[in-house]
């Protein structure tokens, strides 16, 4: 399904694969206020811990896994020589056609698609990143994406990417976590009750956001054949999570 929205010149999506129209229905719906999210103190703080682990040098190509309206994107086509973004929503990828004409790059190529199936070829990018996407990707969603990283990137590239990385558990980062939560809710009044509500009764149902913990992300990666694996935490329910596919001498 091809959007009918209007790109300005040379942002023409390429279409990949749309595999929840669920999921991209509700991001169309959110351009405006992930737009506000996206340029908040936290976010950009995200975004420079993932381009300062990447360290993505002058020619490479960077694909940038759940793009949006290109907070990580249009900040690595300030180094790269190609960053491919990719989202579920074409109203976000327009967002990020405009932002990126604004500023005259013209080493952006945008994806309507789905980061579980990337419509790339094998070996093709030098850094795959992510910042706040894989969270609402159950487990098995989460791998099938880092073994599409897996494969899209060049033997020696790097994988790297910042999300929501708790659990719903008793360990001790965890519940600091969902205490913190709780407490910016309640401090919202009546709003942020019924919010603390709504979010329980969708934990109930399934229904809530899917994060998993460093721990898993790493034994993750490890699984998909990733080396040089590692983690480390950021700020509040934050965390990094990165890899190297191994090189040629590894393989061989």
């Amino acid at each position: 399904m091809h959007s009918r929205l209007s790109f300005a010149s040379p942002f023409h999506p390429r279409t990949g694969h749309l595999l929840d129209p669920a999921l991209a229905a509700e991001w169309d719906t959110r351009c405006d206020g992930w737009e506000q999210i996206a340029a908040s103190a936290p976010f950009i703080a995200l975004r420079e811990a993932v381009l300062s682990e990447a360290g993505i040098a002058p020619g490479d190509r960077v694909v940038d896994l759940g793009s949006g309206t290109g907070l990580l994107a249009l900040a690595a086509a300030e180094h790269a020589g190609q960053v491919v973004a990719i989202d579920v929503s074409a109203p976000m990828l327009q967002r990020l056609a405009e932002r990126a004409a604004e500023r005259g790059f013209t080493n952006v190529e945008l994806v309507h698609g789905d980061i579980r199936r990337l419509p790339l070829p094998d070996e093709s990018a030098d850094v795959v990143v992510s910042c706040y996407a894989f969270h609402h990707l159950v487990d098995d969603g989460k791998e099938l994406a880092a073994a599409e990283a897996f494969r899209v990137l060049r033997p020696g590239g790097r994988l790297v990417v910042a999300d929501m990385m708790f659990q719903l558990s008793m360990g001790r980062r965890d519940r600091r976590i969902i205490r913190q939560k709780i407490a910016l809710m309640l401090r919202r009044g009546v709003p942020g009750a019924i919010r603390l509500l709504k979010n329980a009764a969708r934990i109930a149902r399934g229904r809530w956001e899917h994060p998993a913990s460093t721990a898993w992300w790493e034994t993750m990666l490890a699984r998909r054949g990733f080396v040089l694996v590692g983690s480390h935490e950021l700020a509040q329910e934050a965390a990094l999570a990165y890899a190297t596919k191994p090189p040629p001498s590894a393989v061989a």
